[in-house]
């Protein structure tokens, strides 16, 4: 009988390309049924550049020498968390799904590393995910306590088998009638961007616009945050040449009233961090917007266009159903006996 060898779990220092190789995370990718942006190199280096915090903890399991899942984690005040925690809508381990004994392995080596260890708190989780069965399970083999702390609806509108189900969408009375009214006010113009030079320089538009529409409310944009900035800019460089960074930028008279930050990955048209001009609010440039993002979707032959997290009235104007993205946290079963 020939023994087989149990993949390799493996701690390493960096996310950057020198530890872990481009050509790591495009097999990874390819084996992570849901992949999404925010689980690719480009998006978690960014991420941990502007954001990191604490300890870094990548961890590789290699099987037969070849990476086949990585596990982009950190640790902060004893708790461990996805690299791209705050900002990312969807999150995972890139890379084929784990079988639970490996998966434990791979958190008992993060357990391990964290000084002072609470618990794990794993973000926005899709629930078509084979990750939340791996956790449960994992979690009985670290005698730990698996449990949701919390849930979020992500509405899209599916166009498999039917990309004209995004032409209908867009041709939404109220859509048009705007587009109309700008149209026969002055010269519009719509742009879609891909290329992060050509979308670089004009990012500081795009954040006083969006600064501007959220500054008499009661949430200020995030980009009154230096770091937010620093983030996206950084983004746009990394993921530049990618192919999978959409900006949208609607002009009307020459000045640009609505723009839109985003991503079309893998067939996902995804909206993510719109804004426009405010003094135009009643004419709904913002509307006017989302028509030409969703006629982009159907013209790169998108499979979905992806409203990302958020139940907001308007996503449901156009949505054909939704998904559940949860939090997961997992904690030693000794605190359970404590709280008792």
């Amino acid at each position: 009988m020939i023994a087989v060898a149990a993949p390799s779990v493996e701690l390493l220092d960096d996310l950057e390309p020198h530890c872990v190789p481009t050509a790591w995370w495009e097999r990874l990718l390819a084996h992570a049924p849901g992949a999404t942006p925010f689980m690719t190199g480009e998006w978690l280096r960014a991420w941990w550049r502007c954001f990191g915090r604490g300890r870094l903890l990548p961890i590789v399991v290699r099987d037969g020498g070849e990476p086949v899942l990585l596990a982009p984690l950190f640790a902060d005040g004893g708790m461990v968390y996805f690299v791209g925690a705050g900002g990312s809508d969807y999150l995972d381990f890139p890379g084929a799904p784990a079988a639970p004994d490996t998966l434990a392995r791979v958190l008992a080596l993060a357990r391990e590393h964290t000084p002072g260890f609470v618990g794990f708190c794993f973000h926005h989780v899709p629930e078509d995910s084979a990750t939340p069965h791996a956790l449960r399970a994992a979690a009985a083999l670290l005698d730990m306590d698996c449990v949701c702390e919390g849930e979020q609806v992500a509405p899209a509108l599916d166009l498999r088998g039917d990309p004209e189900r995004a032409t209908r969408a867009a041709s939404k009375r109220s859509l048009v009638r705007h587009e109309r009214w700008f149209a026969r006010e002055g010269t519009l113009e719509v742009h879609h961007l891909d290329a992060g030079a050509a979308i670089a320089p004009r990012l500081d538009a795009f954040f006083e616009q969006h600064v501007a529409r959220w500054r008499d409310t009661g949430h200020p944009s995030l980009f009154v945050d230096p770091a937010q900035r620093r983030f996206y800019r950084e983004l746009t460089r990394e993921a530049g040449a990618s192919g999978w960074l959409r900006f949208t930028s609607v002009e009307w008279r020459g000045r640009p009233i609505a723009c839109h930050f985003g991503f079309c990955y893998r067939g996902s048209y995804l909206w993510y961090k719109p804004s426009f001009a405010i003094d135009l609010a009643r004419r709904s440039p913002g509307e006017v917007l989302l028509r030409h993002l969703l006629l982009a979707a159907r013209e790169e032959r998108a499979h979905c266009f992806d409203f990302g997290l958020g139940d907001e009235a308007f996503k449901q104007r156009f949505a054909s159903g939704a998904r559940q993205v949860r939090d997961w946290g997992l904690y030693p079963a000794s605190a359970r006996e404590v709280a008792r």
